[in-house]
């Protein structure tokens, strides 16, 4: 990971102690335009950082990882993490360089310098234990893009690592959050492009590191998919993210993966290795640039499910996830009445992300 002083870029160094002080998520890099901040999910522009057209190159230069920029310039999009001293302290980024209409862009992550607790998350403490509990096994987060899945599976799995006795392995592209020592556990990180050059890759050579914890940043593609299946097959506890807009969209886009004369005995498989997959959205707040409220959709793989997934149906899971609260199943919709109630969204909110408006 680069580590950069650059005076010569202290316009920018500038910027992102700027966006990390305000608690800013992403910072959105254009040239010849003003910078943009995005502030617990609203887009902010900053008038006082106009970003000319030679920053942003001499910018990838210096923080980007040797060989980048003709890796840029081939590929047209880069993904890195980067670290920078801001006023002394240590801050780290993950980065997305790409071309648009001929001009380099770039998206910046602010990521926190340690996992955030629990409470600050608004991740139910008994749901990340329970999820934490399984000694083998799959476990899938999903949700939008910048919905908290990275940061939910870091806690999760941070649980893990600080109760000890866990060999964890990490595949991630990029790595974000650095897991901290602890004692009588081996935790170790790797980044795709850095220090393995796939997702699969990672799964495959990290079987051979005696794991009992494995951590893949995203499935991707079929050969990932089946890696991550073969592992929670044979004894291992996998943590994975998917991008879909719910837990029943996290199955069929698991399956989708694969081509149409597998998907039967994909769906087997995923019924017999799958714990739970918890779907996410992180919800505005009354007050505008106030932090977000999480709210979840939380989906245990109980008997009537795995035989739902077996059989390919799909919309039987929709009932399951309502009737089933006792056995920890919540749904999507049960979990933004309980925000409303509680003051933490506005009704028009919870109408917008709602499916059953009669909750309310």
């Amino acid at each position: 990971m680069a580590t950069i002083t650059d005076k010569q870029i202290a316009p920018l160094l500038k910027l992102l102690k700027d966006a990390q002080t305000r608690e800013a998520s992403d910072i959105h890099l254009f040239p010849d335009s003003p910078a943009m901040l995005r502030l617990h999910g609203d887009l902010i522009e900053l008038e006082n950082y106009p970003i000319g057209l030679d920053d942003l190159p001499a910018f990838l230069e210096a923080v980007a990882p040797p060989g980048s920029t003709q890796r840029l310039a081939t590929e047209k999009n880069l993904d890195f993490a980067f670290r920078v001293e801001l006023e002394g302290v240590p801050s780290r980024f993950r980065a997305n360089f790409f071309y648009a209409g001929g001009k380099v862009g770039a998206c910046l992550r602010i990521i926190p310098g340690k996992i955030p607790s629990l409470e600050w998350a608004g991740f139910p403490i008994h749901l990340a234990e329970r999820l934490a509990e399984p000694r083998d096994g799959l476990i899938i987060l999903t949700g939008a893009t910048g919905s908290g899945k990275s940061t939910s599976l870091a806690m999760v799995v941070n649980l893990l690592n600080q109760g000890g006795g866990y060999r964890i392995i990490t595949v991630e592209e990029p790595v974000e959050y650095v897991f901290p020592k602890a004692p009588n556990s081996v935790i170790t990180q790797r980044e795709v492009g850095t220090d393995v050059l796939h997702f699969a890759d990672g799964l495959k050579y990290g079987l051979r590191q005696d794991p009992d914890v494995i951590l893949v940043g995203e499935v991707r593609d079929r050969e990932t998919a089946q890696m991550a299946l073969s592992a929670a097959e044979t004894g291992h506890l996998v943590f994975t993210t998917l991008h879909t807009r719910d837990a029943k969209g996290a199955i069929s886009r698991f399956a989708d993966l694969f081509p149409l004369d597998m998907q039967k005995d994909v769906r087997t498989q995923l019924a017999m290795s799958l714990r739970a997959i918890v779907a996410q959205r992180l919800l505005s707040d009354p007050v505008k640039g106030a932090k977000r409220h999480l709210a979840l959709e939380v989906l245990w793989n109980t008997n009537p499910i795995a035989s739902g997934i077996r059989q390919g149906k799909l919309e039987s899971l929709d009932n399951y996830l309502l009737t089933g609260r006792d056995e920890g199943q919540i749904s999507f919709d049960e979990s933004i009445r309980q925000l409303l109630r509680a003051g933490k969204i506005t009704r028009q909110t919870a109408l917008a992300n709602i499916r059953e408006p009669s909750m309310l």
